[in-house]
């Protein structure tokens, strides 16, 4: 599968300027229906409110969508879109509500309190990375183990667990596409006294 950049959880983040108050959310969907249930629920929990505004973006049928609800066009929809678009995010839908303070905010007013909402949002709900992870048992001498300490942070080798015996076996992770290129590495640094085991593949968030 290909990789790919989403959320992790719900996330909330809220906004003032000038006593406008903006209650930015994000979180994770699956699909069109699961972003407009979520838009419909966030309406219906400040239904005093004065403008629900949103965007969402998925893989499936590469759609789009964003509203301005009211507010001038391209301060409010677009930019949250432009925020997810530049951060490559996909599978999200961020709704930021406004309850008006009284002041207008301008057209740069407005572009900034939205965009900030729904920077704050994806902030807290935690941007992760999907993509496919191959798990190795490597196992190397003490000086072999410092010898490659470097090569293990060059290919971002993420570690769950170490055994310190008779030799060093470390048990983690490496992103499939660099796992030749880790795996030639590391022998290579060790002359070939290294072991190393595929113990499995599995497409996750690291």
């Amino acid at each position: 599968m290909d990789s790919f950049i989403t959320v992790k959880k719900l996330g909330e983040f809220r906004f003032e300027d000038r006593k406008s108050v903006f209650i930015g959310y994000a979180l994770p969907i699956r699909n069109e229906s699961e972003a407009i249930d979520f838009i419909n629920s966030v309406k219906k929990k400040y239904p005093d409110a004065r403008h629900w505004v949103y965007a969402y973006v998925l893989r499936e049928n590469s759609t789009m969508r964003y509203s301005d609800d009211r507010e001038p066009q391209g301060t409010a929809g677009m930019p949250i879109l432009d925020i997810i678009r530049k951060k490559s995010i996909t599978d999200v839908v961020i709704v930021v509500v406004r309850y008006f303070g009284g002041i207008l905010l301008g057209t740069g007013g407005l572009v900034h309190a939205y965009s900030e909402s729904a920077i704050g949002a994806l902030e807290a709900a935690e941007v992760i990375m999907y993509n496919t992870y191959t798990t190795l048992s490597v196992k190397l001498s003490y000086s072999d183990h410092g010898k490659c300490s470097a090569a293990f942070d060059e290919f971002e080798f993420i570690t769950d667990d170490i055994e310190y015996a008779e030799d060093v076996t470390l048990n983690g992770t490496v992103i499939s596409e660099s796992e030749k290129e880790f795996i030639s590495k590391i022998t290579e640094l060790t002359s070939g006294r290294c072991k190393i085991e595929l113990i499995g593949r599995e497409f996750a968030y690291r």
